[in-house]
């Protein structure tokens, strides 16, 4: 008798309104080779901690911002580190898992991370510019977002919010991993387009950037998305990693890239089911 697969609750909101970005298709498609491998179900955010006992494992995926279901995303962490529930992406990330505050640390250490400061006093460390980037500290998927003039900012350093110089980029560019291993790249060449992606093939001196967050992120296990953008000078800088819930436009690839990427995932799923000894060798 062959051994038992293992039982998989797949995370994701079908439903999302995504600007430019469609959640349903994306988690369809990943789910349907998926189930080669395992055995799956499919469930909304706000359901993983009722359902999740009845599953050896739990993949978060597409399951929007946690603003939307803030309660119900903290049971699930509570329930999943009490039971020891092997939750993929692990919920160790450094990145926006954490909310955003690690950008604060990254711009001080001198990281190539868009500068950034979240008290009044701090405003003079950020180049000089007529407009600034408020963003707040648990936001995603631009939410609560806001680009406001000099003479404005001040007053909305609240403790709860992060400010960034506004950067005229020439685009934004994302690097797609699993686990420690760099996958595809996209970009958008039009900054007002954000999700109008086209596949970008990075330089040695590009992985090396991406691969930095990647290294300082100390994940062994997962999918991570290092979202940058070039400055006006050339360089890139960090906009954010995300290590949560990353859409991956799996629609921008090409056939071979999805299959590529499909097979990575479940290898590193099988991976990641063997380490939390879901299965055995």
């Amino acid at each position: 008798m062959p051994p038992a697969r293992p039982r998989v609750l797949y995370v994701t909101d079908l439903a999302y309104p995504a600007r430019g970005r469609r959640y349903g298709d994306e988690d369809v498609f990943l789910t349907s080779r998926l189930r080669e491998h395992v055995d799956l179900a499919l469930c909304h955010p706000r359901d993983a901690a009722a359902l999740m006992d009845g599953f050896d494992a739990v993949v978060v995926r597409n399951s929007g911002p946690v603003l939307a279901y803030q309660d119900a995303h903290d049971a699930f962490r509570e329930r999943a580190a009490a039971a020891g529930t092997p939750v993929y992406n692990p919920l160790t990330g450094r990145g926006d898992m954490a909310g955003k505050g690690y950008l604060l640390d990254l711009s001080a250490a001198g990281r190539p991370v868009i500068p950034t400061v979240d008290r009044p006093e701090d405003l003079h460390r950020l180049p000089p510019t007529e407009r600034y980037v408020v963003k707040p500290r648990l936001g995603a998927d631009s939410i609560g977002l806001r680009v406001v003039p000099a003479d404005e900012v001040r007053a909305l350093v609240d403790g709860d919010v992060l400010v960034q110089p506004y950067i005229d980029f020439a685009y934004e560019v994302s690097f797609y991993f699993v686990d420690h291993d760099f996958q595809y790249a996209l970009y958008a060449p039009h900054p007002d387009r954000r999700w109008q992606l086209e596949p970008y093939e990075p330089t040695r001196a590009d992985l090396d950037f991406a691969r930095g967050f990647i290294d300082w992120n100390t994940l062994d296990h997962g999918i991570q998305r290092v979202d940058a953008c070039r400055a006006p000078d050339g360089e890139l800088l960090l906009v954010e990693l995300e290590d949560l819930n990353p859409y991956l436009s799996l629609d921008a690839l090409d056939d071979t890239g999805r299959e590529a990427f499909v097979s990575a995932m479940a290898a590193s799923l099988r991976r990641f089911l063997l380490v939390t000894g879901v299965t055995g060798g």
